[in-house]
């Protein structure tokens, strides 16, 4: 594998830095912003994705035909992390999730609707998969789609959907059949946000950040907005999973915090004495900083599978997400405790140490470890489909 940028990349890198420069704005751009906190959904947040999609940037590694650049997966990931470097929003759900599958799986009416407004970033999407049966389990989705004249009939419920309250479309999986075994049966729907028959309910995270409950009540969806074929929903689910895993956890706001603990380290004064003279923590720091590189090898190592086999890289990316969630968990732990009682002060309070930003880490971090799937499901899939044992062990 080769670790060095390319001439075209090294360019790329400074295109997107200097266009970062031109179109800094705080309303859209927030340093200590964790990973999995959302922002608000404003004129400010779609107008500065609009400026995205003029650079062409939200279709890179969509094929031609599809009014994509047919560039490689690596700028993509370039990109991602540069907008996440100085706290700002991210490619999404649209030219990830939905629309690499829609290229895939999609019906030419679905292609033709969809994707040009994906790419003129005029949609924005929310992914119904938790249910409160279901966890981290989609495959155990309940949701029932009933035949219905030309189209479905879906009852039931989601749970944890992040962007419910402000998303246009509603990506869904719904039981299609209930008698198939629990990974068939699945299919996968579009359906506007705005349909009567759905209910919305905010509920909040321990950490402030907002995901919601739907309820579906005879919500009607024709056939025309199924995705792909009947049945096989749960196996365009996971390989989609794979992209959000991966997509949905940069690296550069972990660095970002680990940069942050060490600077603290290096400056602060403790008993009289500089707190990087501590042999414990220097030992943490130390160990802490070796861990990043890690995580940030096992994402370019995710990324590099993704361009070199034809095979989805699953255990990549669910060994990426399981090592760099965890690591930002630790990270956080020891920033409270090499901080000390200040850590628990919120960026609101103007004496808060490193500003705020340990108490903010420690309660999100804990999120970082559930979204796209627990620790314990990443876990099971290196475990199956990386080291080959058996489910039932």
């Amino acid at each position: 594998m080769n670790f060095e940028f390319s001439d075209d990349e090294k360019q790329f890198i400074r295109d997107v830095a200097d266009f970062l420069r031109e179109n800094h704005d705080p309303q859209v751009m927030d340093l200590h912003r964790e990973n999995l906190a959302q922002l608000v959904d404003t004129p400010a947040r779609r107008a500065f994705m609009r400026k995205l999609a003029e650079r062409g940037w939200l279709g890179i590694t969509w094929p031609a035909e599809y009014g994509g650049q047919d560039g490689k997966g690596f700028y993509e990931y370039l990109l991602n992390e540069l907008l996440s470097g100085v706290g700002a929003p991210q490619l999404g759900k649209g030219t990830g999730v939905v629309g690499k599958t829609l290229i895939r799986v999609g019906s030419p009416k679905l292609k033709a609707e969809f994707l040009p407004k994906i790419l003129a970033a005029e949609i924005e999407f929310a992914l119904g998969y938790t249910e409160p049966s279901a966890g981290s389990d989609a495959a155990a989705m309940r949701l029932k789609a009933e035949r219905s004249g030309d189209g479905w009939l879906l009852n039931g419920q989601k749970t944890f959907t992040t962007s419910a309250h402000f998303a246009d479309w509603y990506w869904v999986g719904a039981r299609t059949d209930p008698q198939a075994p629990k990974h068939h049966g699945i299919t996968l729907f579009l359906l506007p946000m705005n349909h009567p028959g759905l209910t919305i309910q905010p509920m909040y995270t321990i950490g402030g950040e907002r995901t919601n409950a739907v309820f579906f009540d005879n919500v009607f969806v024709h056939d025309d907005y199924r995705v792909g074929e009947l049945g096989k929903g749960f196996q365009y689910i996971a390989e989609a999973l794979d992209i959000e895993r991966f997509g949905m956890f940069t690296f550069s706001p972990v660095r970002g915090r680990t940069e942050a603990l060490c600077d603290f380290v290096r400056s602060t004064r403790r008993d009289g004495k500089p707190l990087k003279d501590d042999p414990l923590a220097r030992q943490r720091v130390a160990q802490l900083a070796t861990e990043c590189e890690v995580a940030r090898l096992l994402g370019v190592r995710f990324v590099d599978a993704a361009l070199n086999s034809e095979r989805t890289p699953t255990a990549e990316a669910s060994a990426y997400k399981l090592y760099a969630t965890e690591y930002s968990r630790r990270l956080a732990d020891a920033t409270m405790d090499l901080v000390g009682p200040g850590g628990q002060l919120t960026r609101e309070c103007a004496d808060a140490p490193m500003e705020g930003r340990p108490c903010g880490s420690y309660v999100l971090t804990l999120l970082e470890t559930i979204g796209g799937g627990t620790s314990e499901i990443q876990r099971n899939i290196i475990a199956t489909r990386k080291l080959g044992l058996p489910r039932n062990f």
